[in-house]
């Protein structure tokens, strides 16, 4: 579904995910330029945006929602293998299929790019081709801290890094925010929070429960989340203050 630009931002510089965007530094004649081969689509929860194998004709970053990435192995399982959160990047300029499943875990907002005029802005664009470069590392480096997650961590640590995780990124959205508290909407259920992380339904839900009753999260309905004092919850999950994940 297609959703006109003003119903997101009526300009770039009003984006909600502008600051971490791969578009994070370019002046205003480079938003211009991305702005003639933009626009925005939305997906509803449980809805496919990309299917592994298709041939991509767009890139983007997501604006709003949250979405998986799943990857299936020959004999029909399938394994989470990674979260898409606002500001993350879409698809990789210079390649033309689509190595996992997109999915939408929300209601979920892209900004999307037609990919070919994109990747010739890309090499006559610096500042997006070195932002984008920025942002593959960071995807890098998530990806190793997420081994030692599923490797390395006990099963309250891993429930404790993936919240670390989401509720990082979300206060990473508004500039200058406070981290020492925080709250957020968990946009994984509990049967999805066990599938990334390699644990069982009743393991998550227990861990979950343990952590609220010794009051280092606090639960409002099934996903809200607050977090009194993040660096308890970093100590919980095995991470110091400087360290830690993506965000």
């Amino acid at each position: 579904m297609y959703v006109p630009s003003h119903k997101i931002a009526p300009h770039c510089a009003e984006c909600p995910i502008r600051h971490k965007a791969v578009c994070a530094r370019c002046d205003a004649d480079e938003l211009e330029q991305l702005d003639d081969i933009k626009y925005y689509r939305s997906f509803e929860a449980g809805q496919t945006i990309i299917w592994s194998g298709d041939k991509m004709d767009f890139v983007g970053s997501v604006v709003s929602g949250v979405a998986t990435l799943t990857q299936t192995m020959e004999d029909g399982r399938t394994q989470m293998v990674g979260l898409l959160l606002p500001s993350d990047f879409v698809g990789r300029p210079g390649r033309d299929g689509a190595p996992y499943d997109v999915v939408a875990t929300t209601d979920i907002v892209m900004c999307c790019f037609r990919k070919h005029p994109f990747e010739k802005m890309m090499n006559e664009t610096p500042h997006i081709a070195h932002r984008l470069l920025e942002m593959t590392l960071d995807e890098l480096d998530a990806a190793r801290e997420w081994m030692l997650v599923l490797g390395r961590k006990t099963a309250r640590e891993k429930i404790a890094s993936l919240l670390c995780i989401v509720g990082r990124r979300d206060a990473s959205l508004t500039p200058g925010s406070a981290n020492e508290a925080m709250e957020f909407d968990l946009p994984l259920t509990r049967e999805a929070m066990a599938d990334y992380l390699g644990l069982t339904l009743e393991t998550v839900s227990r861990q979950m429960s343990a952590l609220r009753k010794d009051g280092v999260i606090e639960l409002r309905g099934k996903r809200h989340v607050i977090v009194p004092d993040l660096g308890r919850l970093m100590d919980v999950a095995g991470d110091d203050s400087d360290g830690g994940f993506y965000g």
